[in-house]
């Protein structure tokens, strides 16, 4: 029998995502939706204006769309609404028993919150425990990272385990779609490029360095990394490119780096979850890869894609990566992190 699981902030983008990840799920069964007041009693199928390829699952747009309140029968809720309203509903979920899977970025750095990025830090679910300790949750709550966090720091946990990370410097070029629907405005974007995203760069520079830490105890040691990030929102509707330069601890040449980023696997390839990306990290040798289109969708969108892997002249190597950054950055990390709150035993 399938494990009810429940959508929040069903009618944005990332719910869609949500959504459709969710129809045929061989572990979950999506039996609620929540909405804004305006969705509230309508059917999905009616309330949802869908901007994702072919119509909602049928499935799906059977279901009436509910509140944002705890009540309905699901043993996980994954949420996909926005920061604005996330933090409080979200703790209020946890505090009713759900296990939450969230996608906003209200609860990521808070001490007790494991900020999980399976593939990199599996073990930092034990936090789950101190968490239900301290603030008297039946339920829990676990937050995916940051859209340019999580392929940042997929291709620097190869290379920190094998030679060390001692500094990063990240220039990055952000699809539209991590505006959110309607992104941004054409006159904005189109034969431009806006060298600021409100918020992004303090994200870029410390989510990482939570993922990347120690558990200790109660709490994560940071990594000592140190990351200095710039980014940029270009005219590419999905997929977040990053050009990233760093130091190590530990010399390494290229051929060597390459083979330490296709060796990689993390604990979902382990496990055999159903959503994660095989290999997790691809790597490219030619010359002009990755590139959004191209690039995007490897692995089902949850592989993250690494190319152009060469000496730098000022650190020690710099490469190029790409993540799907509404998949494996929102809707399919979320859901990741689910099935393995469910394969480590914290939802039965």
């Amino acid at each position: 029998m399938r494990i009810p699981v429940a959508v929040l902030g069903a009618t944005g983008l990332v719910g869609q995502r949500l959504v459709r990840r969710l129809a045929n799920h061989p572990w979950f069964e999506l039996v609620a939706v929540t909405g804004s007041d305006r969705s509230v009693g309508r059917l999905y199928g009616e309330a949802v204006r869908w901007r994702l390829p072919g119509d909602p699952p049928p499935e799906a747009a059977r279901l009436t769309v509910l509140p944002s309140e705890p009540g309905f029968e699901a043993k996980i809720v994954f949420s996909a609404l926005p920061s604005s309203v996330a933090g409080e509903i979200e703790a209020a979920f946890a505090a009713s028993g759900y296990a939450v899977s969230s996608n906003a970025r209200n609860h990521r750095m808070e001490a007790d919150v494991p900020l999980v990025l399976p593939e990199v830090n599996p073990d930092h679910l034990q936090l789950i425990n101190v968490q239900r300790q301290r603030r008297g949750w039946r339920g829990c709550l676990v937050t995916n990272a940051n859209c340019v966090a999580i392929p940042l720091s997929m291709a620097l946990k190869p290379l920190d385990d094998a030679f060390g990370v001692e500094k990063v410097f990240v220039v990055t070029m952000q699809a539209i779609s991590g505006a959110g629907y309607p992104g941004v405005a054409s006159l904005d974007i189109v034969d431009n490029v806006i060298p600021y995203i409100s918020g992004e760069e303090p994200k870029v520079e410390s989510e990482p360095l939570k993922m990347l830490g120690r558990l200790a105890g109660d709490h994560v040691e940071p990594a000592p990394i140190r990351i200095s990030a710039q980014t940029n929102r270009v005219a590419s509707r999905d997929g977040h490119m990053l050009c990233v330069s760093v130091a190590l601890r530990q010399r390494a040449r290229p051929e060597e780096a390459i083979e330490a980023l296709r060796a990689f696997r993390g604990r979902p390839q382990e496990l055999g979850l159903p959503s994660a990306g095989e290999p997790p990290i691809v790597v490219r040798t030619e010359d002009d890869r990755p590139q959004p289109v191209r690039d995007r969708d490897a692995g089902g969108g949850m592989a993250v894609t690494v190319g152009r892997v060469r000496e730098c002249p000022l650190f020690d190597l710099k490469f190029v990566v790409l993540g799907h950054n509404t998949e494996r950055g929102a809707a399919g990390a979320a859901l990741l992190n689910g099935e393995l709150l469910v394969a480590e035993g914290y939802v039965s």
